[in-house]
């Protein structure tokens, strides 16, 4: 699957690729002035995925949640000396980290602030992050277009993840921030928010 530019400006750069069976996104962010990245979700194609550490200067990695499928080049990117973080609450979903990840703190990369936001329900341990001075919002399979990720018939987590998109996503940010999940194309908070009541009473 071909990179593609998904955000350029001044400062940042952001490439997106498509790897493995399930089509996971893995996004790089890169700051302009410094050449330091940050990949999300080290899912599959690991040795895709090592090239483009290399090209894009990226020494860490964190991970949205703990499923297996955005996990399959952990271990090869650890062995080549790039930090994996998770969240607390995943990382006994991982055969191996670095760091874990605190809600609500910032990430730095180069002179870029990526801010994390837990958004439990998918998983116990679900992040989001938004680049700061950008409207994107890496929401991994907590909210896709269409509604929230899968909860697997738990009732109890669809009633979180739908908390969690509610108070950790729509009444933190505007109508114009760009979703970018984990599988599929972007959305925009402002495309979803109408449609909250409906995925409620759905149920899934």
């Amino acid at each position: 699957m071909a990179l593609e530019l998904l955000y350029d400006d001044a400062r940042v750069e952001v490439h997106q690729v498509v790897v493995g069976p399930v089509e996971n996104n893995v996004n790089i962010i890169r700051c302009k002035r410094t050449g330091e990245g940050l990949l999300i979700d080290a899912a599959n194609e690991h040795e895709l995925l090592l090239e483009l550490c290399q090209r894009f200067g990226v020494t860490n990695v964190v991970e949205t949640h703990g499923h297996w499928d955005h996990i399959q080049a952990v271990e090869p990117l650890r062995e080549a000396g790039i930090a994996v973080a998770v969240t607390e609450q995943d990382a006994d979903m991982l055969p191996s980290y670095d760091l874990t990840i605190p809600d609500d703190s910032v990430i730095t990369v180069g002179d870029l602030l990526l801010t994390t936001i837990a958004t439990p329900g998918h998983t116990k341990g679900s992040m989001c992050f938004q680049l700061q001075g950008t409207d994107l919002l890496f929401t991994g399979d907590t909210l896709f277009p269409g509604g929230p990720g899968n909860t697997f018939g738990d009732s109890q987590a669809f009633v979180q993840i739908l908390q969690s998109i509610e108070e950790r996503l729509f009444k933190q940010f505007g109508p114009s921030m760009v979703v970018l999940p984990g599988h599929g194309k972007a959305t925009t908070l402002g495309e979803e928010r109408p449609h909250f009541d409906d995925w409620a009473a759905r149920g899934w």
